[in-house]
């Protein structure tokens, strides 16, 4: 990105003022190094975003962003539907609801090591991974329309984990106000066998060591300590999801000129947010958002029931779990006073400052777990929401370290059995049913987690807690 066409506030603060048709300015939170290496249709996109109706603030880029269908890959933006907003398919994203959980384990090192290669492979024997992937369990019409209702309480209620669970998932672990209605029957088919998987390209399940602790105090607070394994689980909502994603676009293509809406991208498809299609769609999204918590929920369930097996003196509760891919209607204080705004975050993460009511009462004198997936060979991250942030981008953050290539050009510069041979010689065992797919996620098709990780602690998005370092990857 050529810097002459920005404007630096901050080390870590750039601006494309308003100019044109933009409506406000579009802001990225970055390092002047990953800015120089965004590619420019980052911009373009965040400017493209800054034109629609409604649109509140600016048009938000992370310090992880890359280009993607119509917004940015961790791009941000909040509309007011009372001033003409909007809700747009390509803001939320496909694969709706995508998220990170992370579960303790009460366990160090030194007990995984003793077992590693059979935890590695009985945890790829068990847990559904990879392309079209299914699991052992069934949905029929009504159970289907009860999972999106309920969210990963009807997974509870089921026998997939415990009440506990619940209050450190977004939403209580429940998406209210989801129309299972505006769900196609194709959309629904998709899913009918694949509740429980982890799908295919970046999601994964890790068993990681925290081997870094920045601060104290939170690290404390969410019961992380140098030495302790946890385990994290990225996935969401399948094929439903992209269904959902892939019917809406083409409907708000359609519906566009009807609304008196002019594109400035078609891939900026939307939909007034007081329409009916709005409302459908956000109905729609709603019940997928809860398909990717049941999802998490019964994968948490079946990684209990794998280190009950081998390592039966783990104790797995769950630290958090948050949301990438998503649309909320939230409160926020802007101009000075309180406003209820329709919040877009795609390939990015909600991250609640410290005192916010909606956080479980362990955690909310810390802010917000904020949950960072790197790649299979450069470790994650857990931050904590700031005060800050609510200000900055209405309290968001990056998801991950970001793709600094695509996927083909990663096929090109690598062959998946030798990434997973190179791992092992570091002490990382990766497992998937896809050597090409394990080639698409090569570490180094990836930014540097760390560069994102500071950019986005520096300009005070989140803050940095833990460093967490994988032992074993089950890869999609």
């Amino acid at each position: 990105m050529d810097l002459k066409l920005l404007k630096q506030h901050a080390p870590c603060a750039w601006e494309i003022p308003a100019q044109g048709k933009m409506r406000v300015p579009a802001m990225s939170y970055a390092s002047e190094e990953l800015v120089r290496a965004m590619d420019h249709k980052v911009w373009e996109q965040a400017v493209n975003v800054a034109m629609l109706p409604g649109i509140v603030g600016a048009s938000y880029v992370m310090p992880d962003a890359h280009w993607g269908y119509g917004f940015p890959i961790g791009g941000v933006a909040a509309f007011d539907a009372d001033a003409g907003g909007v809700v747009s398919a390509g803001g939320v994203g496909f694969d709706v609801s995508c998220g990170v959980r992370c579960l303790h384990t009460g366990l160090h090192r030194e007990h995984i090591l003793a077992v590693q290669n059979k935890l590695a492979d009985t945890l790829f024997e068990r847990i559904p991974a990879g392309v079209g992937s299914t699991g052992a369990i069934r949905l029929g019409s009504a159970q289907m329309d009860a999972m999106l209702s309920g969210g990963a309480k009807w997974a509870v209620g089921r026998g997939w984990g415990t009440s506990a669970d619940l209050e450190r998932i977004e939403e209580h672990g429940q998406m209210l106000h989801a129309k299972p209605k505006f769900v196609s029957e194709q959309a629904k088919k998709r899913q009918r066998e694949e509740m429980g998987t982890l799908g295919s390209g970046n999601h994964y399940l890790e068993v990681q060591e925290v081997t870094a602790v920045y601060d104290e105090s939170i690290a404390t607070a969410y019961g992380l300590a140098t030495g302790d394994v946890v385990l994290m689980i990225h996935c969401g909502s399948r094929g439903l999801g992209h269904q959902i994603g892939t019917e809406f676009l083409r409907r708000m293509v359609i519906a566009a000129p009807s609304h008196g809406l002019l594109l400035p991208d078609r891939e900026l498809a939307c939909a007034p947010l007081h329409s009916d299609l709005g409302q459908e769609y956000l109905g729609a999204m709603r019940a997928a958002i809860n398909c990717a918590l049941a999802n998490r929920q019964i994968l948490t369930q079946l990684v209990r029931d794998v280190f009950a097996d081998l390592l039966p003196s783990a104790r797995l509760p769950v630290l958090y779990d948050v949301s990438h891919n998503t649309c909320k209607l939230e409160t926020h204080q802007v101009d000075g006073r309180q406003r209820e705004l329709y919040v877009h975050r795609k390939g990015a993460t909600r991250a609640w400052g410290p005192g916010h009511p909606e956080l479980p009462q362990a955690l909310r004198a810390s802010g917000q777990p904020v949950l960072i997936g790197g790649s299979m060979g450069t470790g994650s991250y857990v931050l904590a929401g700031t005060t800050a942030s609510e200000s900055l981008a209405f309290s968001s953050a990056c998801h991950g370290a970001g793709r600094a290539m695509s996927r083909n050009q990663a096929l090109r510069n690598w062959d998946g059995r030798s990434v997973v041979d190179d791992l092992a010689r570091r002490g990382i065992l990766v497992r998937s049913p896809s050597m090409r797919g394990v080639a698409e996620e090569a570490p180094d098709a990836y930014k540097d987690v760390r560069a994102v990780v500071d950019a986005a602690d520096a300009a005070g998005l989140a803050r940095k807690v833990a460093r967490l370092e994988p032992l074993v990857c089950v890869k999609g």
